[in-house]
């Protein structure tokens, strides 16, 4: 593979482009990607280019650039995340129709949730997930369940190192998590009140796969009334269908 004179390879280098474009922001001028990428302007440039030849990226009038179709056709196609996805669906509609707010399905990535899917309507409660977005995980109720179920040393990564609640009813503590943290494997649930916003409650559980282990989050995020702990059974009879489904041979 060829390799920069820094030893970086042209493809680490283009991720590092890629990776430049966020939820928040997806649009942006070259000199914007060369500073998010940190890369020199003029290779920024290059590669922006070529990735606009191959369809990763999209060239607007004004000459800023966002994200191609071509990478998101490459994206639907990734295989565990599709079958998950799919196999949920039904579910997440049914789930939908009763509660009338969001409701989620959320993967362990790293150190953060990744939103697969996300259902809402027009009046819903404030929700600050979104589809392909992300959250840390000691901040929502889907992380938290998919913390809980995480391999140890991703656990003690996130214990080890300083928390950053959004609101003041978050997690300010290690101590704090790791009681949390344990709640969940008890309770196989987990009731955040007002953790993303005042004015929200989210309520996940876990999705698990033929073998047992955790492989997604099923959240709701509804208003915080006090009632959101009452859609905890909906959820887990929810979760064991998708398991269900999951384990169902696909013809």
């Amino acid at each position: 593979m060829p390799r920069t004179p820094t030893g970086e390879s042209v493809i680490a280098r283009a991720v590092r482009v890629l990776a430049a474009f966020t939820a928040e922001e997806p649009v942006l001028s070259v000199g914007e990607v060369a500073r998010r990428s940190g890369l020199h302007v003029a290779t920024a440039s290059r590669l922006v280019a070529e990735l606009v030849a191959h369809g990763l990226l999209e060239r607007g009038p004004d000459r800023r650039v966002r994200v191609g179709v071509r990478l998101w056709e490459l994206g639907a196609r990734t295989g565990s995340t599709v079958s998950l996805r799919e196999a949920a669906m039904p579910f997440l509609e049914d789930v939908h129709a009763v509660v009338g707010h969001h409701v989620q399905l959320g993967v362990l990535d790293g150190e953060d949730v990744l939103f697969l899917e996300r259902l809402s309507a027009r009046d819903a409660v404030v929700n600050f997930s979104r589809i392909a977005g992300r959250l840390a995980l000691p901040t929502s109720s889907s992380g938290v369940v998919l913390l809980a179920h995480a391999p140890p040393d991703v656990q003690e990564r996130v214990l080890a190192r300083p928390l950053s609640p959004v609101t003041r009813a978050g997690f300010g503590s290690p101590a704090q998590l790791r009681s949390a943290l344990a709640e969940v494997r008890r309770t196989s649930a987990a009731v955040l009140a007002g953790h993303q916003h005042p004015d929200a409650t989210g309520v996940a559980v876990p999705v698990r796969d033929a073998r047992g282990e955790v492989v997604a989050a099923l959240s709701v995020i509804v208003p915080n009334d006090g009632r959101g702990g009452s859609l905890v059974p909906l959820l887990q009879a929810t979760a064991r269908g998708i398991s269900r489904s999951l384990r169902a041979p696909r013809g």
